[in-house]
């Protein structure tokens, strides 16, 4: 079961981080949260509207039981304020002077107008550092443009190669612009952090989610400079990086799912190539028209006559299997294979076990514990979830009154004003 203790050997104990975000920086919270910073998750009083984002535990459409929410704001406190107010930007600013990071998300220029843009907060701590998550960046023609997951993943290009070729470009099915940018803003934070700790300096970190994602595209434009191959939508098939525009099949179905297989000539794949002929043959298959020199096969010069005449049987194997005894199959003989799990076959996959990815997270307020995905970082320092994601308002007495120094009346009176 995770623990609410701190591991003092973790890698940022020393830093608070305000996070104002909403689901643009989430992940960025998240992550400074598992490498230790004390991250305090800021609200609207009654509760951030991404709280209704499902699925629900139990099905039940609750504020507090958003596995969303959860997923995403564990290893963070909570506290409401509104930053709109006049009480509500002076409480902020108390918080800022004992903080090291802000992470926010608004529309950009919406901190300077209510008086907590990063000039403004650096005079009240010039260590401050503020990271700005938006669609588009800062500055720019496309700065103030609304947006969605759709429209980010479509301008940044990665839609471009999603899907098949004779078919419209598509979007996967859980949103992914933001976790890209989420990403990007931690490294970037952690950077500030450290030129912080040699300098003396905050600075204002400007993370565009569209630039996050065509960062991913930065290798395109090598395939032209080497093959002269426009890379483009290859859907089951391998991108075609030679310009033959030979289709080479990746995803093959199975018995009970998919699997990923892909004949690769030369010296890199002729072992395995030659390993599954074998397995094939000792099955009891025909496989004259399939058995050649792998390690003279060009995938510069291959047709696709020779690809569909590879892979019919191979395709014929593949459906007589099922997908575990395809995989443990081809571990046994050494071919480059892989399973394309569910969501549930990742649940239950051995690997993850092993390394502790999986943890018990204690929800005291629903007595019992819930299993959620631990950190991507497994390192010495320490990763590990040691809360579950904040109840409305959950830390207020914590942070206000014992931090902040606010009597019981003052908290009361803020409270009814509606300022916490």
């Amino acid at each position: 079961m995770a623990s609410d203790q701190m591991k003092p050997e973790a890698m940022l104990p020393p830093y608070r981080v305000l996070d104002l975000t909403d689901e643009k920086g989430f992940l960025c919270g998240r992550i400074l949260g598992d490498l230790g910073a004390d991250v305090i998750k800021v609200e609207k009083p009654g509760g951030d509207a991404s709280r209704n984002i499902g699925p629900f535990y139990h099905n039940d459409k609750n504020p507090e039981k958003s596995l969303y929410w959860w997923a995403y704001n564990c290893n963070k406190r909570g506290i409401t304020l509104d930053i709109e107010t006049e009480d509500g930007q002076a409480i902020f600013k108390k918080l800022v002077k004992k903080s090291d990071v802000i992470i926010e998300s608004h529309p950009p220029g919406y901190m300077d107008r209510i008086g907590l843009g990063y000039i403004s907060l650096s005079e009240v701590n010039p260590r401050i550092i503020m990271t700005s998550i938006t669609p588009f960046g800062q500055t720019g023609p496309y700065k103030d443009f609304e947006s969605s997951d759709l429209t980010l993943w479509a301008m940044g290009g990665l839609m471009f190669y999603c899907g098949d070729q004779d078919r419209a470009p598509v979007t996967i099915s859980f949103p992914q612009a933001c976790l890209h940018a989420g990403g990007a803003a931690a490294q970037g934070t952690m950077i500030a952090l450290y030129h912080q700790q040699l300098s003396g300096e905050g600075q204002h970190v400007d993370v565009s989610v569209l630039q996050s994602l065509v960062s991913n595209l930065m290798h395109i434009r090598s395939f032209w400079e080497l093959n002269r191959a426009e890379l483009h939508r290859a859907g089951q098939f391998r991108v075609d990086i030679w310009g033959t525009g030979a289709l080479a099949r990746m995803v093959w179905p199975c018995q009970d799912g998919y699997v990923m297989f892909s004949i690769m000539g030369g010296p890199t794949g002729a072992s395995s190539n030659r390993a599954l002929v074998k397995w094939m043959e000792d099955e009891g298959m025909t496989l004259d028209d399939i058995k050649r020199n792998w390690e003279a096969l060009d995938m510069h010069t291959a047709t696709q006559e020779e690809f569909d005449q590879m892979q019919r049987p191979i395709a014929e194997f593949f459906r007589q299997h099922t997908q575990a005894e395809l995989y443990e199959g081809a571990l046994k003989r050494g071919i480059m294979f892989c399973p394309v799990n569910t969501v549930k076959e990742i649940a239950r996959d051995p690997q993850l076990k092993e390394r502790g990815f999986w943890q018990q997270v204690e929800h005291p307020e629903l007595a019992t514990d819930i299993e959620y995905p631990g950190s991507f970082i497994r390192s010495a320092a320490g990763s590990d979830i040691r809360r579950r994601a904040p109840l409305i308002g959950e830390h207020n007495i914590d942070i206000y009154s014992q931090e902040l120094g606010f009597s019981q009346a003052e908290i009361a009176s803020l409270n009814q004003a509606g300022v916490i």
